[in-house]
């Protein structure tokens, strides 16, 4: 087995004061049992792990989520330094999730496990205890109100989904009151006051839900792959994209398997207010944003996604990196083109050096020029990545891009100067298109059809690169009083490309290890991890990015209206964030189509006839170098 240590460069000692005294050489000093030992702005693993104190602490939260008259309790499972309890000051690594006794975490499955029914945790999944107790953190896994040791029933992005974490910190921090398994209170007297939380998916949302709140003591969060408003995960603009009761069924799926028929009322009420039925945004999707709630958050962010995530789709990292620049959040983004995977399965040693060094700096104050670096990296091709200083990377310029209509069934043309404005053109409302047909027609992948239209540019003479959020922005009439607008943007042109096999990796068998391992309860909670690599492609299309609006939405997400057949309408599609660059010789697709299988699951069987008129229609593209760089690649 492998450990990971790194040795490097000038050593310093922290004392249980945190006080940094550098050490020379010659006046080197052996390291006492409450000392952090900093070498090349890292904490080493100096600590035990096999000896690391572990516990499990239970703490009342302020609501009663099954209605049965008492408070629900917050479960959390401990492990951290026995020099913590010799004066050292630690501070929390945490990973909230609802998944510890059901769906379990990484790519190998790992649950939480107490083996030998002592009532403390023996399998701890994941790396953070393996890697983080060595070098002086606590990690605690918490269990969400409704599952696994916690109390309650899960209520999928709601209040008590959102304080579970925060009503954790307020223990930690003094503000609550915890007891053990035999109801004997006990106080975080080893905490130092910071806790930074991290987690993929519903942990990750965890992490967002608990900024929101702007609870004290919560210092920095990594939301991976995360969820920032339950609305646009289970909708988009208007349209259900997951139907029948989704809530409910995901609060079935985190909760323990003895109390699901017992939970079943809290997620027939989950049905109610997510309201398949319209899709409408409510009160009920309010409670389950976080954005709006962007100007609360006081702990830095490193947020991590995939653009290529069809899970948690792309816009909830934008949105919630739009919010949080807005409010002046200290952040870095990685953004890698795979889809729903953790950095640790994709870029594994630099992901675990840049996280050690960014909790390093946010919890234990070790100024290692991390906030100094570029705030972005950013992965162009598999495996290839570069950064940038911000994101949407600087330069970048909304430039209008009009759409222009075809002739005989040809296909338009795309340019930043307006066509004749009293063209237009019509096809067909088809709810069973599918994704792959919409790109590329089996018969003529870039021939108009009846239930789309398309439009290409000409070869480019250089690259375009975007980098942002673009927007479909057309005026149309349908002949009926239902239907939805959707816009496609495709690459024309064969090329090396992420894959969407597997979300764009497979793990293989080989293992490396990150951190030390310990025998717990008879099993070896070992530090070794199978090893991922990148899938890729090389198809003659590739669909860059898409969006979707409910016509019944036009005006308002809270209320539902019939559109007026053949009236004009002014739709604005805001399509997923992307950053992609068009290479020389491609050429840059848009495709025009109503309702289409695969994103949303309310089909509408209406088969309205949409007709689109070319005197404002057009595609804000978010370029660098703006409207110059879309001339001098060929969009005259």
């Amino acid at each position: 087995m492998r450990t990971t240590r790194r040795w490097l460069g000038r050593t310093v000692v922290v004392a249980m004061t945190a006080a940094v005294l550098p050490v020379t050489p010659a006046l080197a000093q052996p390291v006492q049992a409450n000392q952090l030992v900093i070498a090349n702005g890292v904490t080493q693993p100096v600590f035990g792990y096999a000896d690391a104190i572990r516990e499990r602490i239970f703490v009342t939260s302020d609501v009663d989520t099954d209605s049965d008259g008492a408070l629900d309790v917050v479960s959390m499972d401990i492990i951290r330094p026995k020099a913590s309890d010799q004066g050292l000051r630690v501070p929390v690594v945490m990973d909230a999730s609802p998944y510890y006794s059901t769906v379990c975490r990484g790519n190998e499955t790992e649950c939480k496990a107490d083996l030998d029914g002592d009532g403390l945790l023996d399998r701890w999944p994941l790396f953070y205890d393996n890697y983080f107790v060595p070098r002086g953190y606590a990690v605690v896994l918490l269990d969400m109100i409704g599952t696994n040791n916690s109390t309650g029933c899960p209520v999928t992005g709601g209040y008590a989904d959102n304080i579970s974490a925060p009503t954790a910190i307020d223990w930690l921090n003094g503000r609550r009151k915890g007891v053990d398994a035999d109801g004997n209170e006990v106080v975080a007297n080893w905490h130092n006051g910071k806790s930074g939380m991290i987690g993929k998916s519903y942990d990750g949302t965890l992490a967002n839900a608990a900024a929101a709140t702007g609870v004290d003591g919560l210092s920095t969060i990594v939301p991976i792959s995360a969820i920032s408003s339950w609305y646009d995960y289970s909708r988009s603009n208007g349209l259900v994209t997951r139907a029948n009761n989704y809530s409910g069924s995901l609060a079935n799926t985190v909760t323990n398997p003895n109390r699901r028929a017992y939970c079943a009322p809290v997620r027939t009420q989950l049905g109610v207010g997510g309201d398949d039925a319209t899709g409408d945004y409510s009160d009920f999707w309010a409670e389950r944003d976080y954005v709006p709630h962007a100007d609360k958050v006081k702990a830095s962010v490193l947020l991590v996604h995939g653009i290529n995530d069809d899970n948690v789709r792309a816009d909830h990292f934008s949105k919630w990196w739009y919010a949080l620049a807005e409010n002046n959040v200290p952040r870095k983004l990685w953004l890698t083109g795979t889809g729903h995977i953790d950095p640790f399965d994709f870029r594994r040693a630099e992901w675990v050096d840049t996280l050690h060094r960014w909790f390093d700096f946010w919890l234990q104050g070790i100024d290692n020029g991390i906030m100094r670096e570029p705030m972005v990296d950013l992965e162009r091709l598999p495996d290839v990545w570069e950064t940038h200083a911000n994101w949407p990377i600087p330069k970048s310029q909304p430039t209008q891009i009009w759409l222009r209509p075809g002739t005989n069934g040809a296909p338009g043309d795309i340019s930043v100067k307006p066509g004749p404005g009293n063209k237009k053109a019509t096809f067909t409302d088809t709810p069973s298109m599918s994704q792959t047909n919409a790109i590329r027609h089996p018969s003529d992948p870039a021939a108009n059809k009846d239930n789309r239209l398309v439009f290409l540019s000409e070869p480019l003479k250089a690259p375009l690169h975007i980098s942002g959020t673009p927007i479909v922005r057309i005026k149309a009439s349908v002949n009926g009083e239902d239907t939805s607008f959707a816009g496609l943007l495709v690459d024309y042109g064969t090329r090396q490309r992420f894959s969407t096999s597997g979300d764009g990796v497979r793990t293989v068998t080989t293992e490396d290890c990150w951190g030390e391992s310990a025998n717990f309860g008879g099993h070896n909670e070992e530090a070794c991890y199978r090893q991922v690599v990148k899938n890729v492609a090389s198809n003659p299309q590739e669909l860059v990015t898409k969006g979707i609006y409910d016509g019944l939405n036009l005006d308002s997400l809270y209320t539902s209206t019939p559109l007026v057949p053949g009236e004009k309408n002014s739709v604005d599609i805001p399509l997923q964030p992307e950053d992609y660059v068009f290479e020389a010789g491609h050429q840059i697709g848009v495709v025009l189509l109503g309702s289409y299988s695969g994103y949303s699951s309310r089909a509408k069987q209406t088969r309205a006839e949409i007709t689109v008129h070319f005197d404002s229609t057009r595609i804000t593209l978010p370029i660098v170098g703006g409207r110059q760089a879309a001339v001098a690649a060929g969009l005259n």
